[in-house]
């Protein structure tokens, strides 16, 4: 059943692609081309799961994504959408939890092509070198990166971002004190770790019902730039640009070109995701749907 799915995604992609190529030209003549934020877990040959994509997959990927797109850092995403200045075809490379095993092949083939990227720490994790639940669950503790790679990482170039301190969800966490430990104290434990400022959270889970109220607040008060779901979805100039949404980097390649050609049925069907910032904050203002103009913010 999964082939034949896989088989009618292709179809569907390969004779949409050019009609879906001539809009995203016709978009960015007009500066409103959508931009998209991939997110990868784990690169690796090893033990096999739902986040893990092989070496040679993630080099597929990353060969097709430099052909076809300019590879920008999250700052640039923000200020194209923030500004309805998206001229190109781009997409902005992530990673979350924070794998050993990515110092291995991708963040060195990232690093030797110049291609900027956000790698999200669980910062407790890290520290104290404990595998994460659901590889324990998985029946594979895998081994995690070091505080001292996480350091080196920062030195050479990549944006070290934050991730929590334990990959909390935030849908089933109702006490304030802990939804600060788990963002500002992360931040600053991370701030400590590479002597930088951390500019970027992203939700472990990343779905809707984790982008909660509570959580958004403290994020903005503890200073980040922006904050990432992962529940699949574009970044559209014009709309609120402090949340950016992203997409799985599907280790299936006709997956990644679906949603790298700006599947339409995508854009329809984004769940709605509605926050706002206290009078103090900001503005008192839910943020928009897709096609509305998003509210001016104190970022």
């Amino acid at each position: 059943m999964r082939s034949i799915k896989l088989a009618a995604l292709n179809a569907v992609t390969s004779l949409t692609l050019p009609s879906r190529r001539a809009r995203l030209r016709q978009a960015a003549n007009k500066g409103t081309a959508p931009i998209s934020v991939s997110f990868y877990h784990r690169v690796a040959d090893t033990s096999p799961n739902d986040w893990t994509i092989s070496q040679q997959k993630f080099r597929q990927h990353i060969d097709y994504c430099q052909a076809n797109f300019e590879m920008i850092g999250l700052d640039e995403v923000q200020r194209r959408v923030r500004f309805n200045d998206s001229r190109t075809a781009a997409l902005s490379i992530t990673f979350d939890d924070g794998y050993r095993d990515n110092c291995d092949f991708a963040i060195p083939l990232l690093l030797e092509r110049g291609i900027p990227c956000t790698y999200f720490v669980t910062t407790c994790n890290i520290q104290g070198q404990k595998p994460f639940e659901h590889d324990v669950l998985h029946g594979d503790p895998l081994p995690l990166n070091t505080v001292k790679q996480i350091r080196e990482m920062s030195d050479a170039g990549i944006e070290i971002g934050c991730h929590t301190r334990h990959h909390v969800d935030f849908s089933k966490v109702h006490d304030p004190a802990i939804v600060r430990d788990e963002i500002v104290h992360a931040k600053s434990d991370l701030e400590q770790i590479t002597g930088r400022e951390v500019r970027y959270f992203a939700f472990p889970f990343g779905m809707p019902a984790q982008l909660t109220q509570a959580a958004i607040e403290v994020i903005d008060e503890a200073g980040f730039d922006g904050f990432c779901s992962a529940y699949g979805a574009y970044n559209l100039a014009g709309r609120d640009w402090f949340h950016i949404r992203r997409f799985h980097g599907d280790p299936e390649f006709v997956r990644l070109k679906n949603w790298l050609s700006i599947d339409p049925r995508k854009v329809r069907q984004e769940p709605e995701v509605r926050y706002f910032f206290p009078p103090a904050i900001s503005f008192q203002e839910t943020f928009p749907m897709i096609g509305r103009p998003a509210p001016t913010m104190a970022h």
